[in-house]
């Protein structure tokens, strides 16, 4: 393959790559705490160096640009935005901490969507039916026939009795992995939300972190890239195919 060909087909698909991910933010812009995710570009060696057989700076033909690659998709932390619902069993954290909930499969992951509802056992659900957790790791229940409301520090409060809602976090934010469903999963031991640091409003959810503007300015650049892309490697084909013709016409 030509090897200004090769660049433009790298380039094409990593620009199909990032589409893909601004369809993915697009399509979670009304999701309860969606985190929006970043891929990262990073400069591609020549293929005679990522194949190894050649190595970066060696001052030969192979020593240059091989056009760009997504080498990871990063998840966005810091785009946080908080409505009013009004709805007792919506809550947000307002600061860090995430809400604990058991998966079907055993393990306990963290979500900040909660927008939670109380099952017919009294049980505080996720929207998936997974069970919010106390601090103790239990499941948390509510009689929704009586008053019950939450305190400001992550507390429910129902006939003089407190429950405290488990918040967790990760020692940083890198240890998390998305596992789909507004779920994350710690890589790391998560520690408790310490008590001066506790903060849960009822009747508020914190809203997804997709700003639709900029999502639709991102995916008009990425698909006129990809098209730019698309049109060097017909071009090249042109170039060769014409090429290729003159050649056998000088022969005939």
């Amino acid at each position: 393959m030509p090897y200004g060909m090769y660049i433009s087909a790298e380039g094409a698909q990593a620009q199909q790559q990032r589409l893909e991910v601004i369809a993915n933010n697009m399509a979670n812009m009304e999701t309860v705490g969606f985190k929006r995710d970043i891929p990262i570009f990073q400069a591609r060696f020549a293929q005679a160096i990522q194949q190894q057989s050649d190595y970066p700076h060696s001052g030969t033909q192979n020593d240059v640009g091989g056009g760009v690659k997504i080498i990871d998709v990063e998840t966005d932390w810091d785009s946080k935005s908080v409505r009013q619902t009004d709805i007792p069993t919506d809550f947000t954290v307002n600061g860090e901490g995430y809400f604990q909930v058991q998966h079907p499969d055993g393990n306990v992951y963290l979500s900040r969507a909660g927008n939670f509802l109380i099952d017919a056992n009294g049980r505080l659900n996720t929207q998936d039916g997974m069970a919010v957790l106390d601090a103790d790791g239990n499941e948390i229940l509510i009689d929704n026939t009586r008053r019950w409301e939450v305190y400001p520090g992550g507390n429910i409060v129902q006939d003089g009795e407190w429950t405290a809602i488990g918040l967790a976090k990760p020692q940083s934010n890198g240890d998390l992995v998305k596992m789909g469903n507004n779920l994350f999963r710690p890589l790391a031991p998560t520690t408790p939300v310490a008590d001066e640091q506790r903060d849960v409003r009822q009747g508020y959810l914190e809203e997804s972190g997709v700003n639709p503007t900029r999502e639709m300015m991102s995916m008009i650049e990425t698909s006129r890239a990809y098209e730019a892309n698309t049109r060097m490697i017909q071009h090249q084909d042109n170039m060769i195919s014409g090429l290729v013709n003159r050649l056998l016409s000088t022969r005939s």
